[in-house]
């Protein structure tokens, strides 16, 4: 098994050393529990960590009143705790902070450890929590970029378009194939953990709630979908006819532009004029050829709809200026 420290690893232990350090030159009391506000506040991403903070602050702050209530009004006693916990949980689910549920828990038993209730105290719980929340915010500030790990998946992703496009090719020119077909399983595989990546890197910008490659990917599982559909339409096709040559002509020039540039419009019009050459052509003779020409149809019907996808794809512009400027640099 690899072991490996990621970055949250690293910000976890700087962030609660630091808090845990501010929290005790302050001179503040039960100072390590700002390193487990520091601990519990840092998220994989800074949208998480800055609505997980928020929830925290919350329910650390409304446990102070609440303590004294509960308390004073009634008794220092942990069936006191037990009946408070009763009340107070229920509002922080019903606040929708019930990340800070264990929080607010450490400082009522703060409370009820001092066994008093006084302005002191409450400003040295709210010490704590800033100390603690603030630090882990502020340490969550950095995110390593995810655009080149983007790129390698778009780059990847493209490589076995093109792969399977040309198995297509090949096998409606020759009828055989040794083609193993891993690309299949690669995409799959490789579609799942590039949107979840580029998901992440959406919630780590806190003005954007858009991200162009997870719109990308998207959109390249819309047609690694319709490539799915097609296997088994041309592996259904056991003669070789004129019309079968010419998609696959058309395929091999797909196969061999396969990038993010908006072509689409070009291959579109192409297909067009082929199904127009197709209705000229003479008709089948025999039911083999009816049957092959109708699953050629129906390719050339999924190819369209491959590329009406494509064509839609709004970002296309955007992200093609992106690339040139990265390779340009």
């Amino acid at each position: 098994m690899e072991f490996r420290i990621g970055y949250r690893t690293i910000k976890t232990a700087v962030g609660t050393a630091a808090s845990i350090l501010i929290a005790q030159q302050l001179g503040l009391h039960n100072y390590a529990s700002a390193g487990i506000l520091t601990i519990l506040c840092i998220q994989v991403t800074k949208r998480r960590s800055l609505r997980t903070s928020w929830d925290r602050f919350l329910a650390c702050v409304l446990a102070m009143p609440f303590s004294a209530l509960f308390f004073e009004g009634i008794a220092y006693h942990p069936i006191v705790i037990g009946v408070m916990l009763f009340f107070f949980i229920p509002l922080l689910v019903m606040l929708k902070a019930r990340d800070g549920i264990v929080t607010s828990s450490v400082i009522i038993l703060h409370i009820y450890m001092a066994q008093k209730i006084s302005i002191d105290n409450f400003l040295n719980e709210l010490g704590v929590i800033i100390t603690g929340i603030g630090v882990a915010l502020l340490i969550n500030l950095y995110m390593p970029s995810a655009d080149r790990k983007l790129r390698e998946y778009q780059c990847k992703l493209e490589e076995n378009f093109k792969t399977i496009l040309s198995e297509l090719v090949r096998y409606l020119r020759t009828g055989e194939s040794d083609w193993g077909g891993k690309e299949i399983t690669e995409c799959a595989c490789l579609l799942e953990e590039a949107k979840s990546l580029a998901f992440r890197d959406v919630e780590n910008h806190l003005l954007r709630d858009e991200n162009l490659y997870f719109h990308y990917f998207k959109m390249r599982e819309k047609q690694f979908e319709i490539l799915e559909r097609v296997l088994p339409i041309v592996t259904s096709i056991t003669r070789t006819v004129k019309q079968g040559k010419m998609v696959a002509d058309f395929l091999e020039e797909l196969s061999e532009n396969v990038h993010p540039g908006n072509t689409a419009h070009i291959y579109i019009d192409k297909l067009r004029e082929m199904k127009k050459e197709f209705e000229e052509m003479e008709l089948p003779k025999t039911r083999e050829e009816f049957e092959t020409r109708a699953a050629l149809l129906q390719l050339v019907k999924e190819m369209n709809n491959y590329l009406i996808i494509k064509s839609s794809f709004k970002g296309m512009k955007i992200f093609m200026n992106e690339r040139k400027k990265v390779e340009a640099n």
